[in-house]
């Protein structure tokens, strides 16, 4: 079995989920979400691609629902003792599956928590449950329940989310050195994502992101590679992971030459991360951080290339995304403590003149503030 935390910490979150679901009048949570699968028991898989659930009784039963691919998944990566197999067949019902499993338990007519917020129960899923147990039970959203408290790290999360870090500066590190003037970017993506391997990470939950000359102003993925002009620039975002737990970062970097508007823009995106880690404090809301990258981008005029948002949190999360919740965005009330993980990216994306700036870095909120989760300067490197 391979577990990444002791049993004493497993037993400490799962009482910290009953003591929530008491507080809520719950009997059972319905559990869709793969990281809270992962945070619970150590189950590890892409299997909730299928339908799965993992069911907690306000007693502390435990019994997980899952496809025969993935019973010695979860028998070599958790501490489920109870795993139950739904049969692929033409009309099966996982749904009506899960409610037989339910009365076993002594379920009916009792109130369930369901996480509704997961990308393995689709609608099509979610229509099928909301069948299957309609008269059988109330069921409520408790989508964030648990991701509520998984955003406060323990000693041993935050130890992997510091490997994380340093192997984000590894990859860091492999693109300077290549990133230049003829440069594939294949080249680059595959040196970042071989020095993590190397250093004992893991896939990221989703794709690095890799742009040059008009898609340096990209934030997202998309599949084509292309060669670095004489005169161009890269916009990098990627993450160093490490026992799935994240620590994001990004640049923009001018190749051949930095521009005026490259030096000005990159300027003003190390003053707003500047301005974030300021805020970056326990008792400050989310929203305090996100208001902090809005003044300095307004003011020194870049409101026309700046994002509605500007990070996130970070930790153990599965395909298809990293991004953790909540999210820095205005009026976001959610209040910092210590011990949580975010990522703060400052992008900059000026459609007007074409031209690209970004820098993002993770940290983790200790009792005096944000600690950065890299090492890496925060200079203006130009790729020759």
């Amino acid at each position: 079995m391979t577990l990444h935390f002791s049993d004493a910490e497993f037993a400490t979150r799962k009482m910290a989920v009953m003591a929530e679901m008491k507080q809520a009048g719950l009997d059972a949570m319905l559990i869709f979400r793969q990281e809270s699968m992962y945070w619970l028991t150590g189950y590890d898989t892409f299997g909730y691609v299928f339908f799965q659930t993992l069911v907690l009784t306000a007693d502390g039963d435990v019994v997980l629902m899952t496809r025969a691919p993935d019973l010695r998944q979860a028998q070599n990566t958790s501490n489920i003792a109870d795993i139950r197999i739904w049969i692929d067949r033409d009309g099966a019902s996982p749904a009506d599956d899960l409610r037989d499993i339910l009365v076993e338990l002594g379920l009916k007519d009792s109130k369930f928590g369901v996480e509704y917020e997961a990308y393995g129960l689709t609608g099509r899923n979610a229509m099928r449950l909301n069948t299957a147990l309609d008269g059988f039970g109330e069921l409520v959203d408790a989508s964030e329940m648990i991701s509520r408290l998984r955003l406060v790290k323990s000693a041993a999360e935050i130890a992997y989310i510091t490997r994380a870090g340093e192997l984000s500066d590894a990859a860091l590190d492999a693109a300077y050195e290549l990133a230049k003037p003829g440069a594939d970017e294949g080249e680059i993506l595959a040196a970042m994502q071989g020095a993590i391997f190397a250093g004992g990470g893991d896939y990221p939950a989703n794709e690095f992101i890799i742009g040059s000359g008009k898609d340096a102003l990209l934030c997202r993925y998309f599949s084509g590679r292309k060669i670095l002009q004489d005169e161009d620039q890269l916009t990098l975002e990627w993450a160093g992971a490490y026992r799935h737990y994240h620590a994001a970062m990004m640049r923009t970097i001018p190749i051949g030459r930095a521009l005026d508007a490259h030096i000005d823009m990159h300027a003003a995106c190390v003053e707003a991360l500047e301005a974030c880690h300021d805020a970056f404090r326990i008792g400050n809301t989310v929203g305090d951080v996100f208001d902090a990258h809005a003044r300095v981008m307004d003011a020194r005029g870049y409101n026309h290339a700046r994002l509605n948002a500007c990070g996130y949190s970070m930790g153990a999360t599965f395909s298809p995304n990293w991004m953790d919740w909540p999210m820095f965005y205005q009026g976001n009330p959610v209040v910092l403590e210590q011990g949580m993980a975010f990522f703060m990216h400052m992008i900059l994306m000026d459609s007007d003149s074409g031209v690209a700036m970004n820098l993002g870095e993770s940290f983790v909120l200790e009792a005096q503030g944000g600690t950065r989760l890299s090492a890496s300067n925060r200079d203006l490197f130009v790729g020759k």
